[in-house]
């Protein structure tokens, strides 16, 4: 767990800093602030849109590996990839999904959720993160709600009790 878990933010870690070293947009509004007072026109660009970091197939191959220890399915494409990726990233990081209960198979853009989850809630969550997530065509939630067990502390509680309550014997006397 704590190796995919490792994997998973090295993965994520990386991909936000190759987009942050791959930020090419400048400030254009800089010049037009400077120059309002002196009565030059200055065009204004477009705002263009944050280029999406790159990912590549050789984090798409690490990431196939990481679901296949996992027992997960990912497509071949490096969209299904991203999309695991993304949805492993986002069900780690919300304190409702057990991520590490869930599978999450990704091929041609739909998503497939399997496991079990404690709550009906963490079904809906997972779901919902899942549809969020760019590039998702379909999701097939296929968790199944389980609710924990909680542990029988009587046991321990009932073994001792029925020591407590035998008769203490002498030695070589039998009651």
């Amino acid at each position: 767990m704590s190796k995919k878990l490792i994997g998973v933010a090295a993965i994520l870690f990386a991909a936000f800093a190759f987009a942050a070293c791959n930020d090419t947009t400048s400030n254009m509004n800089s010049n037009a602030n400077a120059n309002a007072n002196t009565g030059t026109v200055t065009p204004r660009t477009q705002a263009t849109a944050t280029p999406t970091p790159r990912y590549t197939e050789e984090q798409a191959r690490e990431e196939r590996e990481r679901a296949k220890v996992n027992k997960e399915t990912i497509g071949q494409s490096l969209d299904d990839a991203w999309i695991h990726t993304k949805i492993v990233a986002k069900l780690i990081s919300d304190t409702q999904t057990p991520e590490r209960k869930i599978n999450v198979d990704v091929v041609d853009g739909t998503v497939t959720l399997r496991g079990q989850v404690d709550t009906a809630a963490a079904k809906a969550e997972a779901e919902r993160l899942a549809k969020e997530t760019d590039g998702v065509k379909k999701v097939m939630n296929q968790l199944k709600v389980v609710p924990v067990k909680a542990a029988n502390s009587n046991k321990a509680i009932n073994g001792n009790a029925n020591k407590s309550n035998k008769e203490p014997t002498v030695k070589g006397k039998t009651p």
